[in-house]
Parts: structure tokens; C-alpha cells; sequence
């Protein structure tokens, strides 16, 4: 397996629990190098790691740098032609690596490949940007009617193989994102250049879901649900604005600003604080990415 040797898995974590990071690790192949980067001023399993896996190497980056900025951290690291962009919440199917190998030596004309979840399809692991087109795609998908490899226009970030020499340079995620829609944003980028990205029906994944870089993040569940809803909405308008154009945002968003102030007065009135939380942190991330203003809540403390 000649490829996995040019191969090398970058896990960002920030704080994540020993296990989990433990059932992805076991699940990588020991020939496949991988880079932990945490994102924060230590990584308190690093010796235990080290000494279970010999193909690990670990490096802080002394701040939560977010998703796509973390892994940009990462890939500057990276001495092989592709890279493996994986969450410390994934564990890889079994004989995985061996269909890595296989599928790198077939497709050579690529930018991404994205995975796809096993025995799970509540969410699609990848689609079009044209409506017609992803309904279609979503139809396809769901009646297992779609090619071993699929030719798509984006993929989800949970794990997705990187050709690093379709690249001029490794930091390829926009850093102003922290959370939602970094993957999303690269693959339009791919698509604008005219370069191709699939999704492998033969690379299948679990994905835990927010149990990774973001699970220490906050203070408590309801912290964490307070930087989800910001950014949710901050990133998507942020992602419309500079794909397409301000006005085009406000046109997508509009509605959900207007949905999230209503809700906001109503549950304020009913004193239902946690609904009432819920709308106003999305109120205030679309007002923040409205007015241009960074992605920089991590919640309150």
C-alpha cells in the first residue's frame, strides 16, 4: 500500500476526551502518519498517546484556532502529497486504508474526496450548490442510485482526503470562519477553478457528531449550544456574502434575522429562557456578520 505511505491524517482537537480520540486513533492504519494538532497550550493525553501509537505526532498551537484554521496549522506540517482531514469524533470503518489506498490509485485527477457515513443517511455527506441539482442528487443518494464515486461539488469536513499539490500553499481554509461552513466555502473554491471533487461510497466513516474539537470549548451545554447557534448563523451569512455578494446574503438571511428577533421578543415575554437563548444568539451572529464584524465568540465564561 504504496500510497498510505504519502499519506498523513490531521486530527484537530481542543480538549477532547481521551477515549474518543483513542477509538479514531485505533481505527487509522499504523503505515498512515497522523498529526494532532490541539488547539489550545497543552495536550494532556500526549504521553499516553505517544506511547500507544508510534505513528503520532503532536503539536499545540497554543489557541483555539477554530475548525478550518486548525487544520491550516496542520497541513503546514504535512511533508506528503495528500492529507486526510479527520475528526477526533470519527472512527473509520474497518479495511478503510486499504480502500484509500485503492481509490488513490485509481483517481489521480482530484482536489477533495469526501467520505460517507455508515449505516446512516439523516445526512447527506455531500451535494451541489444548484438546488435542482442537489435534490436530484439527494434523491439519487437516498435510493443507493448514485456511482461508487460520485462526481459532486461539495463535501462535509468530518474526513475528506486533501490532494495537497492542487495547492500553492497549505493554509487552504478561510481562517476568518470558526465554526461552520470552512469545508463548504474551501470546496466552492475548488469548484470556482474548475477542479474536481467526489464523494466515495467505498470510504465509510461513524461520525460521533460534537464530540470533538468543540466538546471543551465551552462551560456546559448551554455555552456550547450559545456558540453553535452564533456561528451557524455568522458563518452562513458570512459564506453567502463572499461567494456571492452582499445583497445575495441579505437575501438568503434576511428571513431567518427577522424569524430569530420575533422569537426572541416572544420567548423573552413567556420567560422561556432557554428558547429565549437560542434566538437571541442567533440574532446577535447574523447582527455580528451583518455589520462585518469577526467571528469571535467562544461563548460566555
Amino acid at each position: 500500500m504504496k500510497n498510505l505511505n504519502n499519506l498523513t491524517a490531521v486530527i484537530v482537537t481542543y480538549k477532547t476526551s481521551e477515549n474518543i480520540i483513542f477509538d479514531c486513533l485505533k481505527s487509522i492504519d499504523p503505515s498512515v502518519k497522523v498529526h494532532i494538532i490541539e488547539n489550545s497550550e497543552k495536550f494532556i493525553h500526549k504521553e499516553k498517546i505517544l506511547s500507544n501509537f508510534s505513528n503520532v505526532e503532536v503539536w499545540c498551537t497554543g489557541d483555539n484556532l477554530g475548525y478550518g484554521n486548525g487544520n491550516n496549522f496542520g497541513l503546514k506540517l504535512v511533508k506528503t502529497d495528500y492529507a486526510f482531514i479527520l475528526n477526533p469524533d470519527v472512527v473509520c470503518e474497518k479495511d478503510f486504508f486499504n480502500k484509500v489506498d485503492n481509490v488513490l490509485t485509481k483517481v489521480k485527477n482530484f482536489t477533495i474526496i469526501g467520505c460517507q457515513y455508515l449505516n446512516d443517511k439523516i445526512f447527506m455527506p455531500a451535494g451541489y450548490f444548484n438546488k435542482k441539482k442537489n435534490e436530484k442528487f439527494k434523491r439519487d443518494f437516498m435510493n443507493d442510485n448514485v456511482e461508487v464515486l460520485s462526481k459532486v461539488e461539495w463535501v462535509t469536513g468530518c474526513s475528506m482526503l486533501i490532494n495537497l499539490k492542487k495547492f500553492n500553499d497549505r493554509e487552504i481554509f478561510d481562517k476568518k470562519f470558526f465554526l461552520y461552513f470552512e469545508e463548504v466555502d474551501l470546496c466552492k473554491s475548488v469548484i470556482n477553478k474548475g477542479e474536481n471533487i467526489f464523494s466515495s461510497k467505498d470510504l465509510k466513516i461513524h461520525h460521533l457528531g460534537f464530540k470533538s474539537s468543540l466538546e471543551g470549548d465551552v462551560e456546559g451545554k448551554e455555552n456550547l449550544n450559545k456558540v453553535r447557534e452564533w456561528h451557524w448563523m455568522w458563518s452562513s451569512f458570512y459564506f453567502y456574502k463572499k461567494n456571492y455578494n452582499y445583497l445575495y446574503a441579505l437575501y438568503q438571511m434576511i428571513g431567518k434575522f427577522i424569524k430569530s428577533l420575533f422569537k426572541l421578543l416572544f420567548y423573552s415575554i413567556t420567560f422561556q429562557r432557554n428558547k429565549k437563548d437560542k434566538y437571541l444568539y442567533r440574532f446577535l451572529g447574523l447582527y455580528n456578520s451583518f455589520l462585518d464584524k469577526p467571528s469571535n465568540f467562544r461563548g460566555e465564561k
